[in-house]
């Protein structure tokens, strides 16, 4: 279904403010339907993969964190940032291992967002595991924070209650609440 052109807005390039490998802010010169041409600034961060650990008694594998940016604690699933030539999934894996010392296999994608796509890029990809195994300590001591099953039970009330931190953990966790899953996740 295509959308009529008069509601197309139009980009003309954009220019680099502030550049680092965890931060690019740009303004973006676009033309939006109204034909009045402004910058508009733009956050672009890098792709971020999250994991929801379901095991067989209905606990979720979570983490208790400090998050310094907003000054509070909160409970998120393991996730980290995608390194370059790196697989969302395979990244998924890997910042559960590093931050939890569990090792998630029979990954399925759950669905992937942008979750603030007026000023921000930043690509959520969220996969789900309901098989793991403990291999170890976390290794990312600085990320662990407290690490603990949390029996699905209790997930709604800690959203209610504002304790899930982060919108990749709020997404994945109301997705897989609602029931609403890929084939290949159920």
């Amino acid at each position: 279904m295509g959308m009529p052109p008069e509601l197309f807005t139009v980009r003309h390039g954009e220019r680099v403010l502030y550049d680092n490998p965890w931060v690019r802010l740009v303004k973006v010169d676009i033309t939006p339907p109204d034909g009045n041409r402004f910058e508009h600034h733009v956050v672009r961060l890098q792709t971020v993969a999250l994991m929801l650990v379901v095991d067989d008694q209905d606990r979720v594998l979570m983490l208790w964190r400090y998050r310094f940016a907003v000054d509070s604690w909160g409970w998120e699933l393991p996730g980290g940032i995608v390194a370059v030539g790196e697989s969302a999934m395979a990244a998924a894996v890997r910042e559960t291992v590093e931050e939890t010392g569990w090792e998630p296999s029979s990954v399925s994608r759950l669905g992937g967002f942008q979750p603030m796509p007026g000023m921000v890029d930043t690509p959520h990809e969220l996969f789900l595991s309901r098989t793991t195994a403990q291999i170890g300590e976390p290794s990312d001591a600085e990320e662990a924070a407290v690490i603990r099953w949390v029996p699905l039970s209790e997930v709604r009330s800690l959203i209610d209650s504002g304790l899930v931190a982060g919108g990749g953990s709020l997404v994945a966790l109301l997705r897989f609440l609602a029931g609403d899953l890929p084939e290949d996740a159920q």
